[in-house]
């Protein structure tokens, strides 16, 4: 790093531009690319400098092939400018890896092209001759970038410098020196607010926000299948070896087209070790989402080749859940469908040269890795090798005591290119191949082959997968094979849960939570059981996008504004009280059982039985406890001794007695007389649940109350995430009353319990007892930010 940084400060980059640069991988091996190529590693001048980490930063990926000679136009000063850069790079843009008309290139380019000073200066004159008005108004306010704009659409190639000089002369000739006026913040205008309209507008009226392409189409970012010639990455070697610029031949990329008739085609390939997650779900949106935008197909392929973490349970739920989140694979596959084939391809390999069957221990692999040394086995001869192989093949060596390995680069930068394993000796069945193979292939292996054996035309992955590049491209490079087009998005990141398999197989199998579909994991099926429906996941997604952003954490509340949204319009609303509290009416006779029309929704039509269910209304009804208190206040809306509430969808109740208990604290019931003519306007409304006949208690129901797992927002990077485990995350109530109209309900059927929140049933409910999971409670902190 610091050979780089001595470098990046030779060409002329100030200090603190170069030691950013080196905080960026990326950018670093780049640049110093760029200055081998340029040949200009003992320094140059700082303009020419900066042109050059422009090409660092900015080449188009598909013309790679011609960035050597953008270079020496580049040092030799017939490219000279920024605005020259730029416009090269719009012609390389559309040329790609086709050969390069270097006098289209030129004239592209403004190369040869001199402007005089007395050409910048009538231009510089005409601009001001038409905005003159505009500029005597604004004075010393004028947008000076605008005006700088105007003179390079008129001449493109003129020196900045001079153009900027001659604007800012011209500016003060024609103004004078600046007036404290000119020195006045300007005063911002109050816009007056629109006078309201009692007047509500219909759907069909209501203003809608025009939304912006990319949220309309998020996967307008993606190539067409025609477009796959280009270059998809460097590949940069240690050795003496040529960059490798990974793209498709003509002749392969024409195959290609021929077998799947240009459609998409994309992949989701989920490891059958664990149930799926919300992260899936991103995973689902971008892969299907994108075949299905274009009129292609996606596969569902399980990446099966470690036997020793797979079950058919996962399999299974994997396939359900795709289906559940509203996706229909193209065709489903297995890697193991394909063990034949990467079989012969790894003796292929074997037999080009670039791998070897390697005895090291993973120790020791581990240990070599990490001092860039090579294995004492990777320049064996190939007969050796392949014959070697062929015994891993035939069980005839022992479980660790050999694997293949691919012979890339213990020198690189990216350690994903330090001999990736491909082939690693295993005596465990397969679930899904039987026991016919003893060898089993990485990841790093078959992925990348079988994406091409299949055409995918897009492998879309997350941002961790990045450095996994220069091996995916190599690997194919080195078989001839064809090469997808390679993509990664940010990886979703919600706070107070973790998504990590490997910690939540921990918090399963050692029963932190109760299995797989627990309410309150970020699995799918977790999700499903608290009642969050798949179309809210996906709106979700959605609205977060498929850029390469840096990932960073997305609150757990816009997940539930989006559940909120959805629920609002398709939970029919029921009365639930959690801990009753008894209260007895007085002024009513005690036989005496009243049917009253309750709203299913909100702004129910009363002329539509459909949207009202009955609620029995009797002497007993149950209130919430903390809807009661002895001492009124103004800022409380519960019932109080001698105040006034009203029983939603039924009359106006007074509280006139309270009965205590012997500890004279605690409320054991209250006594209270109604109002049958509705004469009072009370100040609050509550819930309640009443006897549905003289003697017999309503509805009993549990309802199970979920929080927030992890107390911390990001509980993934505490060495003792366990520890931070929100120890009140449920809390179960045994015995909550509810109408009699919830006795019908059925497993994964959504109610609004008023005033306390959307709840689902669940799969543990029995006849005698049903089961509610609260889904999300009613408040919305995060829409209400977002209005």
């Amino acid at each position: 790093m610091v050979e780089a940084l001595d470098l990046f400060l030779k060409i002329g980059l100030d200090k603190r531009t170069a030691e950013n640069t080196i905080a960026n991988n990326k950018v670093t091996t780049n640049l110093v690319a760029v200055i081998n190529e340029a040949a200009v590693t003992d320094g140059c001048e700082r303009s020419t400098g900066n042109l050059l980490y422009t090409v660092a930063t900015k080449f188009p990926a598909n013309a790679l092939v011609h960035r050597p000679k953008l270079l020496e136009y580049i040092v030799s000063s017939k490219i000279k400018t920024p605005a020259q850069v730029e416009a090269a790079f719009a012609f390389l843009t559309v040329t790609g890896s086709e050969d390069l008309d270097i006098n289209k290139f030129e004239e592209a380019c403004g190369v040869g092209v001199e402007v005089s000073l007395e050409d910048i200066e009538n231009t510089v004159n005409e601009i001001f001759e038409e905005k003159k008005s505009a500029i005597l108004e604004q004075r010393y306010r004028t947008n000076v970038g605008d005006l700088f704009a105007h003179v390079r659409k008129k001449q493109p190639w003129a020196d900045p410098k001079i153009v900027k000089s001659l604007i800012d002369s011209k500016l003060y000739a024609l103004l004078g020196e600046k007036t404290a006026a000119d020195n006045e913040k300007p005063v911002k205008k109050k816009k007056e607010k629109p006078v309201k309209v009692e007047v509500k507008n219909t759907p069909e009226e209501a203003p809608l926000q025009t939304p912006s392409e990319e949220e309309l189409n998020p996967y307008l970012i993606f190539p067409s299948p025609e477009e796959n010639y280009k270059v998809h990455t460097e590949v940069f070697f240690s050795d003496n070896r040529p960059v490798l610029r990974a793209c498709n031949s003509k002749a392969l990329l024409e195959k290609h087209l021929k077998a799947t008739g240009g459609k998409v085609l994309t992949r989701f390939p989920p490891e059958p070790n664990g149930y799926l997650h919300i992260g899936h779900a991103k995973a689902m949106f971008v892969d299907f989402g994108l075949a299905k935008e274009r009129d292609g197909g996606c596969y569902l392929r399980y990446d099966d080749t470690n036997p020793e973490a797979e079950k058919k349970e996962y399999i299974d739920h994997i396939e359900e859940i795709v289906g559940w989140m509203g996706w229909k694979p193209f065709k489903i596959t297995y890697t193991s469908d394909y063990f034949q084939e990467l079989y012969d391809l790894a003796v292929e390999l074997i037999r080009r040269g670039h791998a070897y069957v390697d005895h090291q221990s993973g120790d020791e692999i581990k240990e070599y890795r990490e001092k860039k040394m090579n294995s004492p086995w990777r320049d064996r001869p190939i007969s050796e090798s392949l014959k070697l192989f062929n015994d891993m093949k035939c069980g005839l060596i022992e479980e660790g005591k050999a694997t293949l390995r691919m012979k890339q680069d213990m020198q690189s930068d990216n350690f994903n290119m330090y001999d990736l394993i491909a082939y690693r000796i295993k005596f465990t069945p397969h679930p899904h191949a039987g026991d016919k193979w003893c060898i089993y292939p990485s990841y790093d292996y078959a992925h990348c082959i079988v994406d091409s054996l299949e055409n995918i035309t897009h492998s879309l992955c997350t941002l961790e997968f990045e450095t996994r590049r220069a091996s995916y491209y190599w690997l194919l490079d080195a078989l001839s094979l064809y090469q997808p087009y390679v993509w990664e998005y940010s990886r979703l990141n919600i706070t107070n849960t973790v998504m990590s398999k490997r910690k939540l197989n921990r918090l399963v199998t050692e029963k932190y939570v109760d299995g797989w579909d627990d309410p309150r994991l970020m699995t799918l099926a977790g999700l499903r059981r608290r009642g969050v429906t798949s179309t809210a996941i996906n709106g979700f997604v959605g609205g977060i996008g498929i850029t390469r952003s840096d990932g960073s954490m997305i609150r757990l509340e816009r997940l539930e504004y989006h559940v909120r949204e959805e629920l609002n319009k398709t939970a029919s609303r029921t009365m639930v009280v959690l801990h009753p509290l008894k209260v007895v009416i007085t002024n009513l006779e005690g036989s005496l059982v009243t049917d009253l029309d309750a709203k299913k929704w909100p702004d129910a039509p009363g002329d539509d039985p459909s949207s009202y269910y009955k609620v029995p209304f009797s002497k007993i009804v149950y209130i919430e406890q903390s809807d009661f208190r002895m001492k009124d206040s103004k800022d409380y809306y519960g019932l109080a001794p001698g105040k006034t509430v009203l029983l939603r969808y039924a009359f106006p109740i007074k509280c006139t007695e309270v009965i205590l208990s012997q500890d004279k604290k605690t409320v054991v019931e209250v006594h209270v007389e109604y109002d049958p003519d509705k004469k009072t306007k009370p100040k609050g409304v509550l819930h309640w649940v009443a006897e549905p006949s003289p003697g017999v208690d309503p509805l009993k129901v549990e309802v199970r109350l979920f929080d927030k797992l992890f107390l911390s927002e990001n509980p993934g990077e505490l060495d003792k995430w366990l520890d931070d485990l929100n120890p009140d995350s449920k809390v179960v109530i045994p015995c909550a009353y509810a109408v009699p109209s919830l006795k019908h309900a059925e497993v994964e059927d959504k109610f609004q319990f008023e005033r306390l929140g959307y709840f689902v049933a669940d799969k543990d409910s029995t006849p005698e007892k049903l089961i509610f999971n609260r889904t999300v409670t009613l408040r919305d902190s995060y829409g209400k930010a977002w209005k």
